[in-house]
């Protein structure tokens, strides 16, 4: 696997784990900050887990749809983030962070894919 490959796998499974650490630093109360946490926790995870399953892709095609998951489940990890911050008041610095790492992978992801769909034609 070449260097940058490594470096985007590493990337999405240490961003995972930022997620988890902040989901387990989140307070259980109030209930909706459980809700939205556990929704976030899912979706940011899912981000290195389908990062995972695009590099083992069996065609560019599908390549590029799991690759397109990678982004929707980082776009929806982002919202997430929002709510926590902006309607239930959690103001840990690692939101805004998490926020911003994941705007990056999805431009890397948003990239990979024209890239690939592009070798495609």
């Amino acid at each position: 696997m070449d260097t940058k490959k490594q470096e985007l796998k590493n990337g999405t499974r240490l961003f995972a784990g930022r997620i988890v650490r902040l989901y387990s630093a989140l307070p259980l109360n109030p209930v909706e900050v459980s809700v939205i946490g556990r929704q976030m926790l899912r979706s940011g995870t899912s981000v290195a887990a389908n990062h995972r399953e695009a590099s083992r892709a069996r065609s560019p095609e599908e390549f590029v749809a799991k690759i397109g998951i990678c982004c929707q489940e980082a776009d929806e990890t982002q919202m997430w983030l929002e709510l926590l911050k902006e309607d239930c008041r959690i103001g840990l610095d690692e939101i805004e962070n998490l926020w911003r790492e994941a705007d990056e992978l999805i431009s890397i992801f948003v990239t990979m894919s024209k890239n690939t769909k592009r070798t495609i034609k």
